[in-house]
């Protein structure tokens, strides 16, 4: 199940043009605050916040509720959280000064390349 939820998100952010989606898996660090990161970056303010917005809908419709978020109101990092997810959308300069990612070098991480609506439609009702 969570492999389908990280792949939904994944999906959501690339409907919106995110850039560079990735996950960390976080399980193996003890006291970390979530299983899994999801990671991606924008271009602007208006498209992190489309991002977002377009995360939170399609998490909505699967029936996870965002327990919080962070960020909205200047766009340049927003973070939601979803209990064993915790979502990352970065403005893109933003994205590259903090490097969230190289923090938990260490771990698995599994890059998202978008997929045609036919794969994803096609994967979903097997």
């Amino acid at each position: 199940m969570i492999t389908h939820d990280l792949r939904l998100i994944a999906d959501a952010m690339q409907d919106k043009k995110a850039q560079n989606v990735i996950s960390l898996d976080l399980r193996s660090i003890d006291g970390a605050i979530a299983d899994f990161f999801v990671i991606c970056n924008a271009d602007s303010t208006t498209n992190v916040d489309a991002v977002s917005r377009n995360v939170e809908e399609k998490m909505a419709e699967e029936g996870h509720r965002l327990l919080r978020a962070q960020g909205q109101e200047n766009g340049f990092w927003i973070i939601q959280d979803y209990g064993n997810i915790i979502v990352h959308i970065f403005l893109t300069q933003y994205r590259e000064f903090y490097r969230l990612e190289d923090l938990w070098a260490d771990v698995p991480r599994k890059e998202y390349k978008e997929r045609p609506l036919s794969a994803r439609k096609r994967k979903t009702t097997e």
